[in-house]
């Protein structure tokens, strides 16, 4: 059974970055021992919010540059992936099944925080992608029951991607700041023990009981992903984190598998 992931999309230039963290992802596609090649892949992105669980399919994505002020070389960049169409209704067919609401929607493109992973993971754009939204108004408890929903078709080897991040705060980041920020490490140290021991319990609660979440969270798109994926390995349970490091003061980086 193929893992599912959490990846940490960063700040946009993450795409034409070379460090640790690039290394792994670019390196991803090659080790077979850890995730064989998938025959599709499932994404949600914390940057396309529905109030409706939304399922993409596109004949061909377009690439969406929703950001501003970066470099001129993201503009430029493309990820025309293709959906597919079976395992659109395959999903539809699983949310369904689960109780969850769902629509198709066969115009929106792939957000940078799709396909800056994708292109760093699979820059050929040559495995059929299901770009999903997310949801910030649901309870934690439904959000990973979302991703439990999709947990089948990793039998299938298909790849099932969170992209978000757990530490995303806008107004703390310190653009030349090569310090890590003590709350932001606090948060993340949190959330690495209860993840590592799947204390779904706490997680669900990491509001009011992990330090900082305040500040690490000040809005819970980008760390719905984190549960979506560890929704989808909900089978076994076995969580392993494989990088965490963080950018301007307290931009967290991390990757998380789960198996």
């Amino acid at each position: 059974m193929i893992p599912s992931y959490f990846f940490a999309h960063g700040a946009p230039s993450i795409v034409l970055e070379d460090n640790e963290y690039t290394k792994l992802l670019k390196e991803f596609k090659d080790r077979k021992d850890r995730t064989p090649r998938p025959k599709a892949i499932i994404l949600f992105s914390a940057h396309w919010e529905e109030t409706v669980q939304t399922v993409g399919a596109a004949a061909t994505y377009d690439t969406i540059y929703d950001f501003g002020g970066f470099q001129d070389e993201l503009y430029q960049m493309k990820y025309p992936a293709h959906s597919d169409r079976l395992l659109v209704e395959q999903i539809q067919g699983l949310f369904t099944k689960a109780g969850v609401k769902n629509v198709r929607d066969e115009q929106r493109g792939l957000d940078h925080g799709a396909w800056a992973v994708l292109k760093l993971l699979y820059p050929d754009a040559d495995i059929p992608v299901v770009a999903l939204s997310v949801d910030r108004d649901l309870p934690n408890e439904q959000q990973y029951e979302i991703g439990k929903a999709l947990a089948e078709l990793r039998e299938q080897d298909v790849l099932i991607i969170g992209s978000g991040g757990t530490v995303h705060n806008l107004r703390k980041l310190n653009w030349r700041s090569e310090d890590i920020d003590g709350w932001a490490e606090q948060f993340d140290n949190w959330i690495e023990s209860k993840v590592e021991s799947w204390d779904t319990e706490s997680l669900f609660q990491y509001r009011e009981l992990a330090p900082c979440a305040g500040e690490a969270v000040p809005t819970n798109e980008h760390f719905i992903p984190l549960l979506l994926a560890m929704g989808a390995g909900d089978v076994n349970r076995k969580a392993k984190l494989l990088h965490r490091s963080y950018q301007y003061g307290n931009l967290s980086l991390s990757c998380w598998q789960f198996n």
